[in-house]
């Protein structure tokens, strides 16, 4: 399918963008080179990229994204653990670290903080959606967000991690996964005392997934917020 021609130069710019990201960091500059590189206006990058670098980061996060919902499409079954280990490690494998450094730093300003917490909470809820999560509760939130939390450790571990191969990441991960796991154990088991349930359900019945009712929450701002 041919791309639509905006779609089209919004990808040329991110593309040329990068190149310049080394050099400029990832701002307004770095989208002004790549304008000037494609002979469009130097202003041109602020049509698609409204926040600048932080519209960057973002559009190259989803795309990351996107990779891995279309690799867990055809991912192997196996133990839950394992996969959810096993997509986190290919998230990081579709990732640059000088990329996710650069982005790091955008998404550290107070202005952008919100927009780098959907940017996570997206990655996490990539990867329960392609584990098959049909939970609609407040699991539907709590795996999300303890994924999420896991995510980013792991991401900041692994930009500081010169061993070969990134061995020293990949037991990090595993680690974190063990006790997430022995989290999800305790909750299962204290989910068999008496009343629990219930009070659960009062708790929390404010609280709805996505399908699970018509006035679900309603979808994040875009970058342009």
């Amino acid at each position: 399918m041919t791309a639509h021609p905006q779609q089209d130069t919004k990808q040329r710019l991110l593309d040329a963008a990068i190149l310049h990201i080394p050099f400029e960091g990832m701002n307004d500059r770095a989208l002004a080179a790549a304008a000037r590189d494609l002979g469009l206006p130097e202003d041109a990058g602020r049509v698609w990229f409204p926040r600048g670098g932080a519209s960057i980061a973002a559009e190259i996060h989803r795309q990351g994204d996107a990779a891995l919902a279309a690799w867990l499409a055809d991912a192997p079954a196996g133990r839950i653990r394992d996969r959810i280990t096993d997509a986190v490690w290919k998230r990081l494998d579709l990732a640059d670290p000088e990329l996710v450094r650069a982005a790091a730093s955008v998404l550290a300003l107070p202005q952008n903080s919100a927009l780098g917490a959907r940017l996570l909470w997206g990655t996490a809820d990539t990867i329960w959606n392609g584990l098959g999560d049909r939970s609609r509760d407040v699991n539907w939130y709590s795996k999300r967000a303890t994924l999420a939390g896991v995510y980013s450790a792991v991401v900041l571990y692994w930009l500081g991690d010169h061993s070969a191969g990134r061995a020293d990441t990949r037991a990090f991960l595993e680690r974190r996964i063990d006790d997430v796991m022995g989290i999800e154990k305790m909750k299962a088991q204290a989910r068999k005392i008496p009343g629990v349930e219930a009070l659960t359900a009062l708790a929390t019945g404010w609280i709805r997934a996505p399908g699970a009712a018509e006035d679900g929450p309603a979808t994040a701002a875009e970058d342009a917020r």
